[in-house]
């Protein structure tokens, strides 16, 4: 983990064509909440809660899944029929526990409510928590940081310190960065091992993701979808989804199994 942040699904650039588009149908998570930010594309979110959303480059969809919700994600259906560029994030950060058992909610944030700034030619925006002196309105439950940041044509010196607070990572989306005297291009991530204060040079034309925050006080357990400082909870869930018991999308028959090779029983 980084910070409270667990997982991060980076869906690569790809081409959608005709008869080949994202259909991911019902499946359910705990104990997270899950932060969708799309570069390109388009995606059509709905979940148990009710909530229908559409969400396009820039904006932020923010499901809280508490003690459990259910959701499907696709290609909206108007843009079936084209060829379609997709490239984007879906990011999970772990619940406090005070919150593993909240109620599901979800909230929907656009692009044009993020705080968004110039420093030296490069542009940031803050797309989750708080840093550089601004704080996004994406409702979240610790103290953390997402932003995003893009330089020109020109190198730039990012320093941190005093910015944000807790554990850093970078994701390097494009281009390349120098850290302690090395190369790294995209398609990797780093992360600091100096707490609050960091220094790293982002070459020209460069897009990375910087994110972290305070750490959770408890160890998190993570099977599939589900996430819980507590492993009872997680095969709680796992029964459950597996009994189809779980809150359901309305209208939707769809239903992804857990995954064959960690069925329950199954202690690998």
């Amino acid at each position: 983990m980084v910070g409270p942040f667990i997982f991060i699904d980076h869906m690569t650039p790809t081409k959608l064509f005709p008869g080949h588009y994202l259909d991911i149908g019902q499946h359910p998570h705990i104990g997270l909440c899950t932060l969708t930010f799309l570069l390109k594309g388009a995606v059509q979110h709905e979940d148990s809660t009710g909530s229908k959303q559409r969400i396009e480059p820039g904006s932020v969809n923010w499901m809280i899944a508490g003690k459990g919700v259910t959701h499907t994600e696709r290609t909206p259906k108007d843009l079936h029929g084209q060829e379609l560029d997709f490239h984007g994030f879906q990011i999970w950060v772990a619940l406090p526990t005070a919150f593993e058992e909240t109620a599901p909610e979800f909230h929907h944030v656009e692009a044009s409510s993020l705080p968004r700034w110039q420093q030296e030619g490069a542009a940031f925006i803050l797309v989750a928590g708080k840093g550089y002196g601004h704080q996004s309105p994406v409702p979240v439950h610790s103290p953390l940081f997402m932003l995003d940041i893009r330089t020109g044509d020109e190198a730039f010196l990012l320093d941190t310190t005093g910015q944000i607070t807790g554990e850093t990572g970078f994701c390097i989306v494009e281009g390349a960065v120098e850290a302690c005297g090395t190369l790294v291009e995209s398609g990797q991530m780093l992360v600091s091992n100096t707490a609050d204060a960091c220094k790293i040079l982002l070459k020209p034309n460069t897009h990375v993701l910087l994110f972290g925050g305070e750490p959770l006080p408890e160890d998190r357990h993570i099977f599939w979808n589900f996430v819980s400082s507590d492993r009872e909870k997680i095969e709680r869930a796992k029964k459950e989804w597996e009994a189809r018991t779980f809150p359901m999308v309305a209208n939707d028959n769809s239903y992804i199994p857990l995954p064959p090779k960690i069925r329950l029983g199954d202690k690998k």
